[in-house]
């Protein structure tokens, strides 16, 4: 793997710094970005238009739709500095779930699909959510898959109730995942309007760095017509795989650059802050911290770009990308946990950004997969591995 980033990644990169700096990070302060349930549609909007004005809107989408066809190591370096605020994704159209709704949508959706729900959504005109945790039924384990789609007519009759659905207070769309009567799972692809669906509540979350926040949907008989199926019948599970890795490394990305925000807080603050004759920084508690964040950092980093690197080459990534979600998201949560010490009291109150990362980061380590059910699946296929190396 060459680690030398094309002068085209660079100087994407040095503009999203830029647009973060002097375009975001300033409107962190707007109190349309203090929601209990995510940035405000309005606040959303505005900084839309500025990531439109500087070029920046929706990159990973493909050229021929409007974005910039950034591969999946391109992804890695702009979506870091994306994250580098709470609100940089939010602006770039990057964020979760519509980041991994545009990647799967350009996989599997047909052209009509595309042009209906796509191509707005790529122009930051609307969201989307993605509806596939049950109360009782998907979540780490989608063979629990309880909401049921069953055929009358042209037409599929979708029943069940969902929660945790990330943006589904103001969503447009919404991709939902339904067993078939025999047993199988099906995405759906759904306007949010239309009658039988119903936002039940707006669940309350510790973070808040998500428009529309946390959502329990209830679907009651909601007709769907069959040309509005997202890809085969019966290949939901199938196509979930296809959204499910890339969007995980895409969290690694994006969280990684909030670390680094916390970091470099921590950094000047330690240089500033004197204690007992000297800087924090000289005392070799704090020097320890912040060497043990810059090696949390850097590893987080490689194991992201290795990912990305094997996406690129066409590879499926299941395994890497599991690794990496497990290491990325202890190792950022580490940083951002060792920062709030090395602030003291600033770091658990607003006076610095940092009391919102650990607020918002500390999700990261459940939602795609807790770490446990990513070092299971590991483990599995660890010992398969073996095993078949045995059998050879």
């Amino acid at each position: 793997m060459n680690f030398d980033l094309p002068a085209e990644v660079r100087e994407l990169q040095q503009r999203t710094q830029r647009f973060i700096a002097e375009q975001v990070i300033p409107l962190e302060s707007d109190p349309r970005a203090a929601g209990a349930h995510g940035p405000s549609e309005d606040l959303r909007r505005e900084l839309v238009a500025r990531a439109r004005a500087a070029g920046l809107l929706t990159p990973h989408a493909s050229r021929e739709l409007g974005g910039l066809g950034l591969s999946h190591l391109a992804k890695a370096v702009v979506f870091e500095e994306a994250g580098y605020s709470r609100l940089g994704p939010t602006a770039m159209n990057i964020h979760a779930p519509d980041e991994g709704n545009i990647h799967l949508m350009e996989e599997v959706a047909t052209p009509s699909q595309k042009e209906r729900w796509l191509a707005p959504q790529v122009a930051g005109r609307t969201r989307s959510c993605f509806a596939m945790t049950e109360p009782d039924g998907a979540g780490s384990d989608p063979g629990m898959l309880a909401t049921t789609a069953v055929r009358d007519g042209d037409d599929y009759v979708l029943s069940g109730r969902k929660w945790f659905i990330t943006g589904a207070e103001g969503a447009d769309y919404a991709i939902v995942v339904a067993r078939m009567e025999d047993g199988s799972a099906t995405m759906f692809l759904t306007d949010m309007d239309r009658p039988g669906i119903r936002l039940e509540r707006s669940m309350e979350a510790m973070d808040t760095c998500f428009t529309g926040g946390h959502g329990v949907l209830v679907f009651d008989k909601l007709r769907v017509a069959s040309e509005d199926v997202l890809g085969e019948v019966g290949q939901g599970f199938r196509y979930a795989q296809v959204r499910l890795a890339p969007a995980r490394l895409t969290h690694c990305m994006r969280w990684l650059g909030q670390a680094r925000r916390a970091h470099d807080i921590a950094v000047d603050y330690a240089r500033q802050r004197r204690a007992f004759g000297k800087p924090l920084a000289e005392h070799e508690g704090v020097g320890f911290m912040l060497a043990d964040n810059d090696i949390d950092l850097q590893t987080a980093r490689l194991h992201i770009w290795h990912t990305a690197w094997l996406l690129d080459r066409g590879e499926k990534g299941n395994f890497e990308s599991s690794r990496a979600k497990v290491a990325c998201s202890e190792a950022e949560w580490r940083v951002v946990d060792r920062c709030v010490q090395i602030l003291g009291g600033q770091g658990v109150t607003a006076e610095t950004a940092v009391m919102r990362i650990f607020m918002d980061m500390r999700a990261f380590r459940i939602y795609d997969g807790p770490s446990e059910v990513h070092r299971w699946s590991m483990a599995r296929k660890i010992v398969h591995q073996a095993s078949q190396g045995a059998a050879r």
